[in-house]
């Protein structure tokens, strides 16, 4: 049986045809992995205040800078009216007496920033890129800081310039408002690591945000309760070094020792400047501990 002659390009089927694109080659920038950090570092700040996102997303941290920044005007307006010559709360201890708000702002956003990935299966695909797991904990770390000393920094830069306003002193206040600086440099530090290991544990939003709610109240709680009773029993050198123990009273004790603020502690007792560089050394260690946790959290892609 002979075979059967091929169809002429002529007699082809009407609509069929061959098109040759060939392979172009790849000719643009190739900006590799310090783009894609910087990339995921941006979008992950803009989402801690819920830039990029709906506006629903944007309500919950707009009303809680809001929130940081309303007592400072209102000091601020008090000070030029009244002409006064000192502010009323230390920029130390601005921070320390709005711990409530900078907690739920971080519960808030840590889940957010670290559990959809998570639960969406969406870390792996981050991997496939020219990024490692370094550079994403590295991004998301310097992010959640990032967002926190925005939330932190903002209400002292209102009370420094009204100060300034006010006509105080240049160099008390300078001095102050840097020291201020330096302790929420700290404090989000340390409140961004706490916030994100406790947030990677867990695909689940919501236990994330009870989670860093109970990590950051209960321990709190249990050491001023603890500090007021060993005051009450004249241990007064306990109450310092129980202060170890949760993360705002360790911010506390290095600004109270190191930074010229007042201690919160039973009393106004600070920590002697032995126990205040022990306070800055577990500070220290705690960062670098959370963000070692970090590594280890997200050593395997497929999570």
């Amino acid at each position: 049986m002979s075979p059967e002659p091929m169809t002429p390009a002529s007699t082809a089927p009407p609509g069929a045809s061959i098109h040759n694109i060939g392979y172009r080659h790849y000719d643009g920038p190739r900006l590799g992995r310090a783009y894609a950090r910087r990339s995921l570092f941006s979008q992950s700040l803009r989402g801690a205040y819920g830039l990029g996102r709906s506006a629903k997303s944007k309500v919950l941290p707009m009303l809680l800078f809001a929130v940081m920044c309303l007592p400072a005007a209102i000091m601020v307006a008090v000070a030029v009216f009244t002409k006064a010559g000192s502010l009323p709360v230390g920029y130390t201890r601005y921070a320390i007496y709005l711990q409530a708000v900078i907690g739920l702002y971080l519960a808030a956003q840590a889940p957010q920033s670290v559990s959809r990935d998570l639960r969406f299966k969406t870390v792996p695909l981050y991997f496939s890129r020219p990024i490692e797991r370094g550079d994403y904990v590295a991004s998301k770390f310097a992010a959640m800081a990032s967002a926190l000393f925005v939330l932190t920094a903002a209400p002292l830069l209102v009370l420094y310039v009204g100060a300034l306003l006010a006509k105080m002193d240049f160099l008390d206040q300078t001095k102050g408002f840097a020291q201020g600086l330096v302790s929420v440099v700290l404090l989000s530090l340390l409140f961004a690591g706490i916030g994100l290991v406790v947030s990677a544990l867990t695909p689940r939003r919501g236990f994330g945000v009870a989670a860093v709610i109970a990590v950051l109240t209960i321990p709190y709680g249990a050491v001023s309760a603890v500090q007021g009773i060993a005051f009450v029993q004249g241990s007064e050198a306990a109450v310092g070094w129980l202060g170890l123990f949760s993360p705002i009273t360790l911010i506390d004790g290095v600004q109270s020792t190191f930074l010229g603020g007042s201690s919160s502690f039973p009393n106004g007792l600070a920590p002697s400047t032995g126990a205040g560089f022990v306070y800055l050394l577990v500070t220290l260690i705690a960062i670098a501990g959370c963000y070692a946790l970090l590594m280890r959290r997200y050593r395997k892609a497929g999570l």
